[in-house]
């Protein structure tokens, strides 16, 4: 008699750990910027190539594999895995070190992906043990507007065939490794970007008289934006709005003709969202004028807050507790930080849980988005695993 489903993706995900890391290792050595994926999806199709499964591409750069094991029409399960990387240049003494001059796998999509690799091998090693079909989403361009999840949604990655849920994990440098976490309901915010501009002659900064005050403007207008969460939101209602660049100006004695703000606005409410568009755009306009300068505004409406379907991680966490044990199993906070994924939570129910990859004692503990993040890689064969067992099994 076979060895239960679930214990024979553990044994396949601790032989193929190995495999795995190196995969991680080549993956991180060669990081692309979003939307310029090229080497990245081409190792990906290599790599499903091997394994014959078929693929599509889509999005330039995405690539779609499908994977079928017994009855393959009785469901369709999605998983997903974002596979760009950072503006950031790396500063890890590693031999799998960056060869990408100031680009970086600083927020863990090379471990997205090398998860979704591995449970690609896993999931076709035991094609005859489990039901259904499995689509594998490599997605590009997680980290920049307007989402690759939009552009694959958009050419159909949610058709033919249409999964009937999806589910993806993302790194957590603060969960220690081994562990895993879910949340069911909201999980992350909206992002969307503000980019404003702040015009006036100029002059001399002995005669502020003669023109408008450009960054003296700009700082009453970063103050002034502050009010906008602060007093028109209802204080249980998670919102951020930050202010997250200020240029102007080149010389001690010259006020600059131009200012530039850019900044991003989060929520976790859609009609609170679009009603604080409103107020930005009202009071920078009213505030700038007011003082006598020009202005042009611009919000780039981001990604909606991520929404995790509550029956569908109830089930993914029982079987997460059932996979690692239930002590290794935490609710994932609520964050305002954003994540494509959910575009697709807010077409079809998704799950998007998180992966422990922190070692305090190994010194892995640092957050994602700096030069010096990293995992234990222990957690490769843990997220590999976990993948494969909701892509055989969906909700059951």
């Amino acid at each position: 008699m076979s060895e239960p489903l679930q214990q024979q993706i553990k044994n396949l995900a601790k032989q193929y750990a190995d495999e795995f890391i190196e995969v991680r290792h080549h993956l991180h050595t060669h990081p692309e910027l979003s939307y310029k994926e090229f080497e990245t999806s081409a190792y990906i199709q290599q790599k499903l190539t091997a394994l014959n499964i078929p693929f599509e591409v889509k999005a330039t750069t995405g690539v779609i594999g499908l994977l079928k094991g017994k009855n393959p029409d009785k469901r369709v399960v999605a998983l997903r895995a974002d596979m760009d990387a950072l503006p950031i240049t790396e500063e890890n003494d590693v031999p799998y070190k960056s060869v990408n001059p100031g680009i970086m796998h600083a927020c863990g999509h090379d471990v997205h992906t090398t998860c979704l690799l591995g449970a690609a091998k896993i999931l076709s090693s035991l094609k005859d043990e489990w039901e259904g079909t499995v689509k594998l989403i490599f997605q590009p361009g997680e980290e920049r507007n307007p989402g690759g999840a939009s552009l694959l949604i958009k050419e159909g990655v949610l058709q033919n065939p249409a999964p009937q849920n999806i589910f993806a994990l993302h790194v957590h440098p603060g969960l220690p490794v081994g562990k895993l976490s879910f949340r069911g309901g909201m999980v992350m915010a909206s992002a969307d970007e503000i980019y404003i501009t702040i015009r006036s002659k100029g002059g001399h900064a002995a005669a502020p008289q003669n023109t408008a005050d450009t960054i003296l403007i700009a700082s009453h207008l970063i103050v002034g934006l502050q009010q906008i969460v602060s007093r028109n939101n209802d204080p249980f209602n998670q919102s951020v709005l930050s202010i997250t660049s200020f240029q102007g100006g080149y010389t001690t004695n010259v006020i600059p003709s131009e200012v530039k703000l850019m900044g991003t606005f989060r929520a976790m409410n859609e009609e609170w969202r679009f009603k604080a568009h409103g107020l930005i755009t009202k009071i920078a306009t009213g505030l700038v004028q007011g003082m006598g300068a020009e202005i042009d505004i611009k919000i780039d409406v981001g990604y909606p807050f991520v929404l995790n379907n509550p029956a569908l991680n109830t089930a993914a966490r029982k079987k997460g507790e059932a996979y690692v044990g239930a002590d290794n199993v935490e609710e994932t906070e609520l964050r305002m930080g954003a994540e494509d994924f959910a575009y697709y939570s807010h077409q079809i129910p998704g799950c998007f849980f998180r992966l422990g990859v922190g070692n305090k004692a190994k010194g892995i503990s640092i957050g994602v988005h700096t030069p010096t993040f990293n995992i234990d890689e222990s957690a490769i064969e843990i997220g590999m695993g976990m993948m494969a067992l909701l892509g055989a099994t969906g909700t059951e």
